[in-house]
């Protein structure tokens, strides 16, 4: 039978290309596509088939910061499958972005401006809010949506002859002074971005603890720098223009300027076809790019505590609790 490939935020930027990417790997998957609207669901299937036209491509909508949107694209999927192989965990966003211009400058002077555009470590802020559920909205989207998405999707992926895959999209701008188990939905922050992600890395981790053993693997990936809306939102498309030729240029020393949708979704690429069995559960895998365009991937170590991890997985399942009671009436 056919693999069932599930991807989040597939409407463009990585996940469109990712799809694209992995027909080309495997043209014999069903591709099952999850945007947030039915128009854009459609539109994106006929943008695949237009260059894939034998290939099998559904659709679900799902919005992930909408809780209930998230209860009924599952049990629509439960109803359509009766496993699922991969699902790739794509969709976010990134509220407001704005750019420290001071702290850049600092950066320059003190020469820690190459790490600083890398990871976006101390330059980039987010304004966020709450959502419908009363939750933070990047927190819910990145995060929280997806994770009640796996825990209803459980019975699809656990179980099955061949082992399931959740491959989450993270980011080099996961880090750990951004997050806070007193305040894991970062209300009190303006990186819920970089937060989002290191929760993202954290519940990856306790995830491969909980359920290796009933054949369900978690990995993350960093799609590195690429040139996306959620990108192009951060500075006026002006100055993107200008900046292109130079970022190009950076991109002889920072491997991790993919700049690409392509490009940055070569891990997510390279992880569909290597057995989980092998890999290391605490490595985040990273799209690479060579000043020539190469293409590669770049295990690195994560800097997360297993203790941590655990804690918020607990904070998680009791928040999932009270969003259960809450919408009781679209559960099976």
């Amino acid at each position: 039978m056919e693999r069932v490939v599930l991807v989040t935020g597939a409407s463009g930027g990585v996940g469109l290309a990712l799809c694209q990417r992995l027909l080309e790997e495997d043209g014999r998957i069903h591709l099952c596509i999850a945007c947030r609207s039915v128009q854009k669901s459609e539109a994106t299937r006929d943008l695949i088939l237009a260059t894939h036209p034998a290939a099998q491509v559904s659709t679900v909508e799902v919005d992930l910061g909408n809780l209930a949107s998230v209860l009924r694209a599952a049990q629509e999927l439960r109803c359509r499958f009766q496993r699922l192989d991969f699902v790739y965990l794509n969709a976010g966003i990134m509220p407001n972005p704005q750019v420290n211009f001071k702290a850049l400058w600092h950066g320059l002077l003190t020469g820690k401006v190459l790490h600083m555009l890398t990871t976006a470590e101390g330059i980039m802020t987010q304004t966020d809010r709450l959502n419908g559920d009363g939750l933070q909205e990047v927190f819910t989207t990145n995060l929280f949506g997806h994770f009640i998405l796996v825990r209803q999707l459980q019975s699809l992926l656990c179980g099955n002859e061949k082992p399931s895959r959740l491959i989450w999209t993270s980011s080099s701008n996961a880090r750990e002074s951004a997050f806070s188990l007193s305040d894991y939905q970062h209300a009190k922050g303006q990186e819920s971005y970089s937060s989002s992600k290191y929760a993202t890395d954290l519940t990856s981790v306790v995830l491969n603890r909980k359920f290796n053993n009933q054949g369900l693997y978690s990995s993350v990936v960093c799609p590195g720098l690429v040139m996306t809306n959620m990108t192009y939102r951060i500075l006026p498309v002006f100055l993107w223009k200008l900046l292109m030729p130079i970022m190009w240029l950076i991109r002889f020393f920072a491997k991790t300027y993919t700049l690409t949708p392509y490009n940055g979704a070569e891990a997510h690429v390279w992880l569909f076809k290597q057995k989980p069995e092998y890999l290391d559960l605490l490595v985040k895998y990273h799209s690479c790019t060579t000043g020539l365009g190469r293409c590669y991937v770049e295990p690195r170590k994560m800097d997360v505590d297993e203790d941590t991890a655990e804690k918020l997985y607990q904070k998680l399942l009791e928040l999932e609790k009270q969003i259960l009671e809450k919408y009781s009436e679209l559960l099976d």
